[in-house]
Formats: C-alpha cells, structure tokens, sequence
C-alpha cells in the first residue's frame, strides 16, 4: 500500500461511520505515547528486531500474539470488514505499542499488524509481559486501559466484526446476541429476509432451519450454530493446559468468582476460571446496581464484571471460557476437573463459585416461550424488544426491583407482580421507593401468573390475586423473570455434601475445616450463591471470593510438602483417568 493510499485509509477510519467519531469512544486512551523514560524500561523485557516495509506482524485468529513497541517507523492496524476489503483502524506512530484486549488473554487477535515503512520494534513476548505486567505499575495500568479502549472502538466499528442475521425475538437469535454482548466481540445485527423467515408450523422447514445464521469475515456462513461451536470458530474459546497443575482453579465468573481470581493472581498462585458461558454470573444481568460501595451513582452488572475481568487478566489469570465443568474428583490430592467434551484441569486446590440461576415458573406452555418473551435478565440487549410496550416484572428481590426500575424508563409501563404481601422483607427500600414513587410502575403484592398465550412468540399474560381471586389479561409479550435461585451444583452430585436444595454446604459446624468456606471435600471451597446459607448480594459475593483465598493458601501451605513429592505421579494418575474417561 502506497503511503498517499494509507493515508486515505486512515482518514477513512476515522469517517462519520467510524468509532472514532462516537462518544463513547477516547482515541487520547486507545493511543497513548510511551514516554522515553518508560520505553527504556521496557527494553528489560524484549529484543530490538528491524522489519521491512509491509512486514506481518501478527493476523487475525492468531493467538498468543507478542506486544510490539515502536521505537522507528510504524504499524498499521487493520481490521477485517463484512464487504470483504480491510480497512485500517488505527496507526501506531514511534513510542506507541500494538495489542488490544485478546493481548491479555489467549483469544484469537480481531485485528491483523503490518509496518509501514522500514521499521524498528521492541518486540515482547507473552511471557515477558506478564512480568512487565506485575512489575511496571504505572505502564500496565496505560496498557491496561488501552487495551479495553481499543476494543470498544473496534466495536463501534460500523463494518468490523460478524453478521448475526436473524428474526427478532427468536430465541436462538438472541441467545446468540447475548453470548456476543457478554464477550464484548464485534458483531452486527441483521433481520432475516422476510422470505425466507420461520412459517408458523409445527414442522421444521428448510428455510427454517437456515436462521439464525452468522456470517464471518471470510464470508463463510454458519446456520444455527451452537454458542461452543461459535466460540471455537471465533477464537474465543480458551482451553487449559492439559499438562499444568495450577494453584488454584475458580469455577465460575460471576462477583465472587472473579474476586477470589483476582486475589489469588495477586497473591503469586497460578490461577485459572472456568467459565462455559462469559463473565458476569447472575449480577451480570443486572440493568444497573445502586448500592454497591464506590459507585454512589450506580454500575450496570455487566461493566462491574468486566472491570473485574480486566483486573484478573492484568495480574495473569487465565480463563476457559466456553466450556462447563462436567465432573470433579481427587486423585492422589490433586482435582481433576472435566470439562464438556473430556478435557481434564488438573488443580492443587478448587474454588467452586458456580453461583445459581433463577427458578421457573409453575405455568403451563412456559418452556415454549422461553427467550421469545420469558427472559431472565434485563439489560440494554432485552430492553430493545419491549420499548414502548408494556411488560411483566416477576420477583421480590433486588434484582427485581432494579429491572422494574429500568425498564420503567424504556417500556410503556411495568407490571410487577409478587407472591408476597409487600416488597419490605426482600428487597432493599431505596428500591422500594423508586418503585412506589413511579407512575409507570403497578405492584401486584400477592399475585402470580397462571396463563400463558402466543403463537410463535408470547403475546398475552393472565395472572391472578390468590386472596381475591381478581383475574388480569393483558396483551403483553415480555416477562421478566426473577424470583428464588436454583444452585448451579448438579456436577457435584456425589462429590461434596448439599443440602436439600442442592447448596453446598459449607464449614466447621458441618465436621470440614474450622472455615466458613471449606466444603467436604479438603482443598475444595465453595463461595458466593452456590454456597448454603450465603448472603445472597453482590458485594457479600465479592467478600467471599477475597477472603477464601486465605483459606486456600493456608491448605497448600499445609499440603506443600506432599505436593512437591508427588507431583509427576499425581499428574499421570489424573492423566490415566482422563484418558479412560475419554474412550468410555
């Protein structure tokens, strides 16, 4: 490419279609300059290598990509565009540096790096940058925050990313937009051709089954994939090593989760966090939480987690994202766990921090319209589908309260509906009055659902007051559902001890370690809402998560000595199981 013909590509970048031009986006964050006193600095880190003109530096797909520091000459940035020419993004000028977010994890790179003109870089490979990262405070924090800028101006790209091409409300569609949303990946939306949508049909026609589609930038087209095939194509999915013994293995990315990852990286312990869908857990549906300390005007669940996903990548935990846990088991001291589809992790100690999920509810044809009208978080994503319209809020508890709040600023008007008498005993009263105070918000204290109707999607809603007996039909087609919490702990049925409803059960009162977080099983803890008996709030999950890691370093104190003994044998015992686990 010429430099007259770069330059017009560079200009085109940052066009009225371009992220550089949205407010939510600050190139002066995305692209900051490294003082020479730093760049110094960072020469203990890597090696000087000169490039010619034109050279690649890393692709797209490519993982564990190195970071490059300009020192003379230059690299463009390009990103892969929908129309099949790719557009350059952004230029890294002398004391600039290259790598977005997947440089702190070991997702596949969105962007692909060439130099411009005869250049002179300071390369850094992974290893060595996460020793920068843990070193050099003030220049990971500016890497840190560049890197998350020049995602979200990758996002806003208005031709960057896949096509999601699907029917609005389907529920394949938008549990396909959901796992995009959560994982901050570049995608477009694109409604089906009226022609070829879904007909009204009990049996699955040809076209049907074309939808939801998404398109990739090499123009090849999945149909109706499956969220773990879509991470496998995309480069999101992060596999564990298969031949390390990490120091502590969090199951689960919810507050907690992530808080003891957080901890336990600091702290020096090779951390890992399984994941099967994103990062957020329960809290991660959340429109905005009010009473969470440092944040008097409010954080949407989501953005608390990704913050909280960043801190665990800067300090080098690394995340298997896309796969569940399947099975646990000790062999020899060390947990195995199994992911779906045989793949071992093989840990000294487990932080089990599963979380749970909202309860179902008792009403006929109600899996029939799940997430085409029954939706179980309430977000910017889920607002779109009912604006103007009115819709239901079921459920006593904060998360309730805070999605009746939302919505009641999106959606014509909110119904919200509780078995209880009143709302005082379960959810908090800033909440509470925010409720009572609107005029576009009607609480039904002692009331429940009973019918459901719609043809494709959900269109009307009965529910009834159990003490007069008063029925209410409305034509509404959301339902926002929130009420109780079923354990996410079905992989450990016969592992640790439950309770009868499926909770861990935790602590020295049930005979385990004299700690609040030790399960039944020594070197395997549970925190947050998996755990029996737990607090069921955001910030009493971040608390457990940062304290159980002092257990945990505790008990590899305890057991250092037979785990240096043995390690080589405990791995091939865990090896041998994994492998009959695979060929049964």
């Amino acid at each position: 490419m010429s430099e007259q013909d770069r330059a017009l590509s560079i200009e085109e970048a940052r066009s009225k279609n371009s992220a550089w031009n949205t407010p939510d986006f600050r190139p002066d964050l995305a692209f900051p300059k490294l003082t020479e006193e730093m760049v110094e600095r960072l020469r203990a880190y890597g090696r000087e290598e000169t490039f010619p003109d034109g050279a690649v530096l890393f692709t797209q797909g490519q993982r564990q990509v190195d970071m490059f520091v300009v020192l003379e000459g230059g690299i463009d940035i390009s990103l892969p565009a929908t129309d099949g020419r790719p557009h350059i993004f952004a230029h890294h000028p002398p004391y600039s540096f290259s790598g977005e977010l997947n440089m702190l994890n070991s997702q596949g790179s969105l962007a692909e790096a060439h130099t411009t003109g005869v250049s002179r870089l300071l390369r850094i490979t992974r290893n060595e940058l996460q020793r920068l990262m843990r070193a050099e405070g003030d220049i990971a924090n500016i890497i840190t925050s560049a890197t998350v800028w020049r995602r979200i101006g990758i996002i806003g790209e208005a031709n960057s990313g896949v096509i999601l091409t699907g029917n609005t409300g389907d529920a394949e569609t938008i549990e396909l937009q959901r796992f995009f949303v959560r994982n901050s990946y570049p995608h477009q939306l694109a409604e089906a051709p009226v022609e070829e949508a879904p007909q009204p049909t009990d049996l699955l026609t040809e076209r049907e089954s074309l939808y939801p589609a998404v398109t990739l930038t090499d123009g090849r087209t999945l149909h109706r994939p499956t969220i773990t095939q879509l991470a496998d194509e995309l480069g999101i999915t992060e596999l564990p090593d298969p031949h390390m013994i990490y120091d502590v293995t969090v199951v689960g990315a919810g507050p907690s989760g992530l808080a003891a990852a957080v901890y336990a990286a600091s702290e020096g312990l090779c951390t890992i966090v399984i994941e099967g869908t994103a990062p957020g857990g329960q809290a991660g549906t959340s429109s905005k939480i009010e009473n969470y300390l440092g944040f008097p005007t409010g954080i949407a669940g989501q953005r608390l987690a990704s913050r909280a996903q960043l801190q665990a990548l800067k300090f080098g935990v690394r995340f298997a994202i896309s796969r569940d846990v399947v099975t646990a088991e000790q062999v020899d001291g060390i947990h195995q766990l199994t992911l779906a589809g045989g793949i071992p992790v093989c840990s000294r100690a487990v932080v089990i921090a599963s979380g749970a999920q909202y309860r179902k509810l008792s009403v006929e044809n109600y899996s029939q319209y799940e997430n085409r009208g029954i939706y179980y978080a309430a977000t910017a994503m889920e607002s779109v589908l009912c604006r103007e319209n009115e819709v239901i809020v079921v459920g006593g508890g904060n998360s309730a309260g805070q999605a009746a709040v939302f919505l009641s600023g999106i959606a014509k008007h909110v119904h919200h509906i509780v078995r209880g008498k009143s709302l005082a005993a379960t959810m908090s009263q800033y909440l509470i009055s925010r409720i009572e105070s609107s005029s576009h918000i009607t609480l039904y204290t002692e009331s429940e659902i009973v019918k459901l109707t719609g043809a494709n999607s959900l269109e009307c809603v009965t529910w009834v007051n159990r003490r007069t007996g008063e029925e209410t039909t409305r034509p509404i087609g959301s339902i926002f559902v929130m009420i109780g919490a079923e354990p996410n702990s079905g992989w450990l049925f016969g592992t640790v001890k439950l309770d009868k409803k499926g909770f861990i059960l935790t602590g020295g009162e049930d005979g385990f370690e004299t700690t609040p977080y030790a399960t039944s099983v020594p070197g395997m803890y549970a925190v947050g809402d998996v755990r029996s008996n737990s607090v069921k709030r955001v910030a009493s999950a971040v608390g457990e998560g940062s304290v159980v890691i002092s257990d945990v370093h505790r008990y590899l104190a305890d057991h250092r000595n037979h785990f240096a003994a043995e390690p080589n044998s405990a791995l091939a015992a865990l090896r041998s199981v994994s492998a009959a686990t695979a060929s049964q």
